[in-house]
């Protein structure tokens, strides 16, 4: 181990007279990296709630009160995936625009609308039917294209890179704690006597507590933070280097899109999210029609994967934050390490499962642990290079990647609802399995070849820009 890497990556390196820097173990940083962890949460509920609460929406037996009201949608796929119709296009112009006027306000709008479209989603339903339900729901993915973008341009202006791989994982890792939270909330409530409306008015007043909270106690970046002390202030700062946080109208489009390593990325993310959807979106009828689960039951184990998931997302980002700063790997390297895992690892469990028999509901459970548990390496490999690449476009970056790469998202239940046209024919499922399997392990190979976390030419662009202004 004595043996040190040779860096071209990222400046990983300690900043000058940091030792003689006296910062809090909690800093204003970490407030922001919380902030940021409960806003992933809640956004990750407003997505996944439809995904159990479905189930009780077009069940009469769900609820113990007979008066809650059913709806007989044979569109379910449909619904399901309008979240992505709006989701895809604000992409890319919610990382430019959080580069230009700041994210902090994006993401308090954002939620708030999503909020109030969730107290009102009882009403849509009972109104204007399945048709309003896309409609409500293809506008909170317009909203909510907002979030990962803004909250990858808050990460270059607040996390060093020596804490990047943590910091992001706590951030990112929050998004399989949210599906777990909404899983058993809504599994639980709309088994109840209030039944599933009440599950869409939680998360609305939840959403709307965020949205004041990040008003007092959020800010852009630490330059325009009122309480940081001067020693915080100057170590994020120094450490993150040049890190030009000016306006400006100059991207380097072409560039960007002609870039090798910025394609990898965009295909491991393509791969990543529709087996992640897959298996979110499905998982509650696969253990409902295949498992023979009630809703209560299916709640608490489908929601079981993403919390062990979340759990160990931490010690991905510990270790490889450890493994980079004691020089024992590049950042490169450490990024195809986890990917790897993170896809490899899920892509064998699922064709396990597709072999799983009816009466295997405990290696089922076992395996789709591992699965969703495994895949959450890849927040310290794709997930983390957008940063790598070009933190002046993070945020830029993400929007495109993100945004382009979620119409896999869209087509994971519409394809789900083409294949399985019998729900508790084990056999459709596993061809299912076998399909995300194989896309999650051609993506792992093409990040591992052409994948890299060297910072590009084309990141300093804005920065000479703004040197002729």
């Amino acid at each position: 181990m004595g043996t040190s890497v040779e860096r071209k990556d990222v400046n990983y390196s300690p900043v000058k007279g940091q030792r003689d820097v006296k910062l809090p173990l909690i800093g204003v940083r970490h407030w922001q990296v919380l902030l940021l962890f409960i806003l992933v949460c809640t956004a990750f509920g407003f997505r996944v709630i439809l995904s159990v609460a479905i189930i009780a929406m077009t069940d009469p037996t769900a609820s113990s009160n007979p008066d809650v009201p059913t709806y007989d949608w044979k569109d379910k796929g449909t619904i399901l995936s309008s979240f992505f119709w709006g989701y895809l296009w604000t992409q890319a112009f919610a990382g430019y625009a959080a580069k230009r006027f700041g994210a902090k306000w994006f993401l308090i709008g954002a939620i708030f609308v999503q909020s109030m479209l969730s107290l009102l989603t009882p009403l849509t339903a009972a109104l204007l039917g399945s048709y309003g339900m896309c409609v409500s729901r293809a506008l909170q993915g317009t909203c909510q294209g907002f979030v990962f973008p803004s909250v990858t341009h808050q990460l270059t202006q607040w996390v060093p890179p020596n804490e990047r791989s943590r910091l992001g994982s706590v951030i990112f890792g929050s998004a399989p704690l949210g599906t777990v939270v909404a899983m058993l909330v809504t599994g639980v409530i709309s088994a109840g006597w209030y039944g599933w409306p009440l599950v869409f008015y939680l998360y609305g007043v939840v959403g709307l507590g965020w949205c004041v909270l990040f008003a007092f106690l959020g800010a852009n970046s630490p330059a325009s933070h009122s309480s940081i002390s001067k020693e915080e202030k100057y170590y994020i700062e120094q450490s993150l280097g040049h890190i030009d946080d000016k306006p400006t109208n100059k991207v380097p489009w072409k560039k960007i899109f002609t870039s090798v390593p910025l394609w990898a990325v965009f295909l491991a993310q393509t791969g990543n999210n529709y087996a992640f959807w897959t298996l979110l979106t499905q998982i509650p009828s696969y253990m409902n029609h295949v498992m023979h689960f009630d809703i209560k039951n299916n709640s608490l184990l489908s929601s079981l994967p993403y919390l062990t998931g979340w759990a160990v997302s931490f010690p991905y980002g510990y270790i490889s934050d450890t493994i980079i700063n004691k020089n024992w790997v590049s950042v490169s390297t450490s990024r195809k390490i986890f990917n790897s895992f993170g896809m490899l690892v899920p892509a064998l469990a699922l064709i396990v499962l597709g072999y799983t028999r009816e009466d295997q509901t405990t290696q089922a459970v076992i395996l789709l642990v591992v699965a969703v548990a495994s895949n959450g390496a890849t927040l310290a490999g794709w997930a983390l290079n957008h940063m790598d690449l070009a933190p002046n476009y993070a945020g830029t970056l993400m929007g495109l990647t993100n945004g382009a790469s979620h119409i896999s998202a869209i087509s994971a239940p519409l394809i789900v609802q083409m294949v399985v046209t019998d729900e508790s024919d084990p056999h459709q499922w596993k061809l299912i399995f076998w399909l995300t399997a194989g896309i999650l392990t051609a993506v792992a190979v093409v990040f591992n070849i052409f994948g890299t976390a060297e910072k590009q030419d084309w990141n300093e662009a804005a920065s000479e820009e703004n040197e002729k202004c």
